[in-house]
């Protein structure tokens, strides 16, 4: 190292030299995310003049080869007369100076996505090329600059014109970026469809000359349209028929649409001045506090909070699907980059205005109040009793091929979802039959040994140790809590298939504790099924009957000519039954009877199981009790 190190060793960088010499300062890199985040700064721009309200439409268009993009808008246009400091035009002096612009004194523009005045200047400085042609005044006027010099002075090219605005084509520079950098169709497309939606009125048409393809995107439906999208988009139903949406425009102006959904984790996607804050922040922070608060008071208003369950912050927004967009005089972002809001006191007003907006939308909406904290409750239930008890399930049963999976299951050949079903079958005996009768390419049979655990009342060592139910999920391949991903589900239709006594609905029961508690999206999308094998069988003349109980029995026998003398046999249980018989009555899907399992109610769902299978008697006595002379007694060990 030289010690000898003077004034002469210190470098001054001007103009846009800083820029291209530390590029990754002012873009966040010289990736794939530097390259289009050139194209936002510019899109921002129009974006910005119609947010305050002098633009209506935004084009963009790609070149042939992708490299470069053009952005027009129907704006003002930027300034072209001369700056009475700079002596420069004001387009030159906005394009090759950092920290210049109209937006530091808010006089131009209320609110912004940029406020640090180096978003054009800092494109024009990376780009090899730019183009910046301007109508404004009746004039159209343009100017060409090289990697952040102007080549010429503006010109005017054209007079007498009506139109007004300001249309940028640039190429980034090979030098900075590498001559195989080129502009995403399908990111540049989400992107421009996102701000459609944030800016209800704003039309933003695109191209693609590579391709020719040309788009409109408009949404009048805002941000309530855009979650719709997303809901839809993830596969995964919302569960409230309708959203909450929220519009305020003091002392905030503010948006928020957000639904519940099956998904095992949250998703906020928020917005400030129409900038994607990807790490979100306060106004991020805000809307998370607002719900917990929300939904909190309203279980303790109207006692709704279950006994022995404490509920979460993370429970009560597992599945939350929300949007905001804030729009904030002088944000305060962290970076050029713009992916956090800073503002401390953002968090306070929106959990101010989402807290209490929320509060009265449950009170006035109480069935969706009611289907939001059965989700709740039941997330809360799930990882208390379960779920952190299932992670060696998780790791040894979450399979999506036909690896590791149950000896004594009897697979399907078929490994589409749509075609394959899965009976859960009692007890070795009845398997055996169900595996005769089966349909081997589209039918598998996994038998079950006995009684299956009770998932209400077992603990966390005996849940995660259950042999049974690891092999259920194992079979199922979709994995459970945060790993569960319905996509891998094997089976389409998954059916309970009981002998048709107390014992077998007893062991029905069970399996629905299990699924409820620890699979709940399987029963919400309608996969799970409980078989109907009938308990009789009706040989008259030639013909055979089969009833499901004594009531449909006797209906038959009434039915007969009154001159036959019909053979009527109980089965004792599947494992009795012929498995032609089986295969005719429960597993063909052309004549066999089974119930759909579906959930109404989600609370009162979770207060009679809790009452029913849970570790206190009390309940389960009264029960008995209330309904003891309507019904015949049997020991269901419950």
């Amino acid at each position: 190292m030289s010690e000898d190190y003077s004034a002469k060793d210190i470098e001054v960088l001007e103009g846009l030299e800083p820029v291209r010499k530390r590029p990754a300062m002012y873009i966040g890199g010289t990736d794939k995310t530097g390259y289009h985040h050139l194209l936002w700064e510019i899109l921002d721009n129009s974006v910005d003049e119609a947010i305050n309200g002098h633009a209506k439409r935004i084009e963009v268009v790609l070149d042939a080869d992708r490299r470069g993009a053009t952005v027009s808008d129907d704006g003002r246009g930027i300034p072209v007369d001369m700056h009475p400091k700079f002596k420069k035009p004001a387009l030159e002096l906005i394009l090759t100076t950092l920290h210049s612009g109209g937006k530091f004194e808010g006089k131009s523009y209320q609110v912004s996505g940029g406020l640090h005045g180096v978003g054009a200047s800092v494109v024009n400085a990376l780009s090899e090329k730019l183009v910046a042609t301007i109508k404004r005044g009746g004039a159209e006027w343009k100017q060409t600059y090289k990697r952040g010099i102007a080549v010429a002075p503006i010109e005017k090219i054209a007079d007498g014109l009506r139109a007004h605005g300001t249309t940028l084509h640039f190429r980034p520079d090979t030098k900075i970026f590498g001559d195989k950098a080129e502009f995403d169709l399908d990111v540049v497309k989400q992107r421009l469809e996102a701000k459609s939606y944030l800016h209800r009125g704003l039309r933003i048409a695109f191209r693609d000359e590579q391709t020719k393809e040309k788009l409109e995107y408009e949404h009048p439906g805002g941000i309530v349209e855009f979650l719709g999208k997303i809901v839809g988009d993830s596969g995964q139903p919302a569960i409230p028929p309708a959203p909450f949406t929220l519009e305020r425009n003091e002392p905030l102006r503010l948006e928020v649409a957000l639904t519940w959904t099956e998904a095992p984790s949250e998703s906020i996607r928020s917005y400030a001045n129409g900038i994607p804050t990807q790490n979100g922040g306060t106004h991020d922070a805000g809307l998370k506090q607002a719900v917990t608060k929300a939904v909190r008071s309203y279980m303790t208003t109207h006692d709704l909070t279950p006994k022995g369950v404490t509920i979460t912050a993370e429970d009560i927004r597992e599945g939350l699907v929300a949007l905001i967009s804030v729009y904030v005089a002088e944000p305060q972002f962290q970076g050029q980059t713009k992916d956090r809001l800073n503002n401390p006191e953002i968090a306070s007003l929106v959990e101010g205005a989402v807290r209490v907006a929320l509060e009265q939308w449950l009170h006035d909406n109480k069935k969706t109040a009611e289907s939001v904290l059965g989700r709740i409750v039941l997330a809360a239930r799930a990882r208390e009793a379960s779920r952190a008890a299932m992670s060696e399930v998780k790791r040894k049963g979450a399979v999506s091929h036909r690896l590791n999976l149950p000896g004594k299951l009897a697979d399907c050949s078929s490994t589409d979802p749509n075609d394959s079903e899965l009976f859960l079958v009692e007890g070795d005996s009845a398997g055996g039959n169900a595996k005769q009768g089966r349909d081997r390419k589209t039918q598998a049979i996994l038998p079950l040994r006995g009684k299956v655990l009770n998932a209400e009342r077992a603990n966390i060592a005996a849940i995660a140790g259950n042999k049974e139910l690891q092999d259920i999920v194992s079979a199922l391949g979709c994995g459970v809590g945060k790993d569960f991903d319905i996509s891998k589900l094997r089976y389409g239709r998954i059916f309970l298939l009981m002998d048709a006594d107390s014992d077998g609905y007893h062991i029905s029961t069970l399996l629905l504790t299990f699924f409820y508690r620890v699979l709940p999206a399987l029963i919400r999308n309608g996969h799970i099924f409980i078989a109907m094998p009938p308990l009789f069988r009706i040989d008259a003349g030639k013909e055979t009957y089969f009833a499901l109980d004594d009531a449909e029995k006797d209906k038959l026998l009434e039915a007969l000519p009154k001159n036959l003398k019909p053979d009527v046999s109980r089965f004792k249980g599947l494992g009795e039954m012929d498995a032609v018989d089986l295969k005719v009555t429960t597993l063909d899907p052309k004549r066999r009877r089974a119930l759909r399992v579906t959930i109404e109610g989600e609370l009162e769902t979770d207060r009679i199981l809790n009452e029913l299978m849970g570790k206190d008697p009390a309940p389960r006595f009264r029960f008995i009790m209330d309904r003891a002379q309507a019904v015949e007694a049997h020991d269901l060990d419950l």
